[in-house]
């Protein structure tokens, strides 16, 4: 742009005017000066504050302890994250949707929080109701009573299997 302005035979008032706005367009979105100074202030305070909100919210969610009380004794554990119990005492709080109580059973009664599932009824894993059994056993065959009662001659005895002939070693084809 400024070698056109130096050319021996000068610009026509039109160019000079399309000049211009060119060099207004190129600089449209910087800042300058004072602007750009307090623009830049204000960018480094921006980025303190979400750095150190983020770094005090790490800390102070690492460091929450459960809200439940046990015989008037602030329970010690730390919380879940996004809550305000802890695993232990999560059933106590009416807004969450993810834990129930464990029902048990009818001779032991259980509250100890699962997460919710598909079943209707979720269950700890001690009062988990397993499936009916899918694998039927086969059936032992009886043996018939002929078989059983099988005359003993016709085993032979130790002494009869011993070979009275010696074989050679070595077989031919």
């Amino acid at each position: 742009g400024s070698s056109l302005l130096t050319g021996p035979e000068g610009l026509m008032a039109k160019e000079r005017e399309n000049l211009k706005r060119l060099k207004c367009l190129r600089r449209y979105r910087q800042r300058y000066g004072v602007e750009a100074l307090l623009h830049r202030q204000l960018k480094e305070r921006r980025m303190l504050a979400t750095d150190s909100a983020a770094q005090q919210a790490h800390t102070t969610r690492s460091s929450q302890r459960c809200l439940a009380f046990v015989d008037d004794v602030r329970c010690s554990n730390q919380s879940l994250p996004m809550t305000r119990h802890c695993l232990t005492h999560i059933c106590q709080d009416t807004n969450q949707t993810l834990f129930k109580p464990c029902q048990g059973s009818e001779e032991v009664p259980c509250n100890k929080p699962v997460p919710v599932s598909l079943s209707e009824e979720p269950c700890c894993p001690l009062h988990l109701r397993l499936p009916p059994q899918m694998y039927v056993p086969e059936q032992v065959l009886s043996v018939p009573e002929e078989l059983e009662a099988a005359p003993t001659d016709l085993y032979l005895s130790a002494a009869e299997l011993q070979p009275t002939e010696s074989l050679p070693l070595e077989f031919s084809d």
